[in-house]
């Protein structure tokens, strides 16, 4: 896979109006985390960023060229501009070779498409998972293949693909349910009670 980078430069204009004027010129603030080292306030290009966001997400490692030098992090968290989804600022967290990390990273359920039993509809209740793991075995996503699920059938957090792989520890319940298959009656029979909910408590 091509290697995600991204040029970054170092900013010391912090502040509302000095960090507005930053994004006015089209680059993003953000700010480098790492344990035991003092935080970096960065900038990085906002169409750059955002190409190579749409490929990494929160669980594929960015290198920041910061000034020359390879910096590798993970996107920790971020905050957009709910008019027009841009980005606002940038958390990242510094990535350092064989120290364990938390990583946000997504649920996909494998095969949603071809279920076999027909009419049905899935319902998924956990759309990302946290976990514990070393840099170099960071997962891409956390899988479950949906293709054979019948009418009552629910998978759980211990059922997800990563949950068998040594060195990856799920921080969240192992009885969590991921995803469950209804019938469309029970969904329309959901919505009417959230309707006759609603009506009474206006």
């Amino acid at each position: 896979m091509a290697e995600l980078v991204v040029n970054a430069s170092l900013r010391e204009a912090v502040g509302k109006n000095k960090v507005n004027k930053i994004r006015n010129n089209n680059l993003v603030p953000g700010v480098i985390y790492a344990k035991d080292e003092e935080n970096l306030n960065v900038q990085v290009d906002k169409g750059e960023f955002y190409q190579i966001f749409k490929q990494a997400g929160t669980s594929k490692i960015i290198d920041l060229n910061l000034n020359g030098e390879r910096v590798s992090v993970l996107v920790k968290d971020y905050q957009l501009n709910h008019i027009n989804d841009e980005f606002l600022h940038i958390d990242f967290q510094k990535v350092i070779a064989g120290e364990v990390m938390k990583v946000t990273v997504p649920v996909v359920l494998l095969g949603r498409d071809e279920i076999k039993v027909q009419p049905s509809v899935l319902i998924q209740n956990i759309e990302e998972v946290e976990v514990e793991v070393l840099p170099k075995d960071i997962p891409s996503a956390a899988e479950i293949d949906v293709t054979e699920m019948n009418i009552g059938d629910s998978f759980t957090v211990a059922d997800l693909d990563i949950a068998k792989v040594s060195g990856i520890e799920i921080l969240a319940d192992k009885d969590d349910v991921v995803c469950s298959l209804q019938s469309p009656q029970e969904e329309e029979i959901d919505e009417e009670t959230e309707e006759t909910e609603e009506e009474t408590q206006e």
